[in-house]
């Protein structure tokens, strides 16, 4: 990877946690930053759009990409692929940029196995399960057995929250979001293990 001047911010959780709507109240406060656009093959959902909410694809395409390298990570969730572009969050680091990256536990191993040294990593989520399952019947935006899956995947996921740096419970958005931006600030100040290297050399100047 070419150098690296900027840091990246893993948010993840259920479905309905309320991740989307964090970053949108801390995207204007946080400095310069890359928001990473997944990519995937499930339908397209009422109001959403192309290449704001994701870029969708067939799955033949996805399959031909991931045969090219072309993801930083990707995986298989509720039947569906979702995927993150490599050379979009390369072009944004090397820019000096805070790529924001909303994945699910699986792609967090990926983003940590790759970009580790430079990743801060949040594990967002209602305060119990109860409150979970009703945002998600709230939403109204899927099918009950829509939300039976995602309900028994927020099972096996909340079990993942050791790997994450910081648990943050959304219980109330504006005090959550408060907490959020403030761990997206201190993410910028991390350094790649060869930055570190770097100064280390740069220092020892007697």
């Amino acid at each position: 990877m070419s150098k690296i001047n900027g840091a990246v911010l893993v948010l993840s959780g259920p479905s309905g946690a309320g991740k989307s709507s964090l970053i949108h109240k801390i995207i204007d406060d946080i400095g310069e930053c890359y928001f990473s656009i997944s990519t995937t093959t499930r339908a397209m959902r009422e109001g959403e759009v192309e290449g704001v909410d994701y870029h969708f694809v067939d799955k033949e395409e996805f399959e031909r990409e991931i045969e090219e390298d072309q993801f930083l990570e990707y995986a298989v969730v509720h039947g569906n692929y979702y995927g993150t572009s490599l050379r979009c969050v390369k072009e944004a680091l090397s820019a000096g940029k805070l790529v924001i990256f909303d994945i699910d536990v699986q792609g967090n191993s990926s983003v940590q196995n790759r970009l580790g040294d430079i990743t801060t990593s949040v594990f967002i989520t209602p305060p119990t399960l109860s409150e979970l399952k009703k945002r998600l019947e709230n939403r109204s935006t899927d099918r009950l057995e829509v939300i039976e899956k995602r309900i028994k995947m927020a099972r096996k996921e909340i079990q993942r929250i050791s790997e994450y740096e910081y648990l943050l419970i959304n219980d109330d958005l504006d005090v959550a979001a408060e907490k959020l931006g403030v761990i997206a600030t201190a993410a910028r100040f991390k350094k790649s293990d060869d930055e570190i290297g770097l100064f280390v050399n740069q220092w020892e100047d007697i």
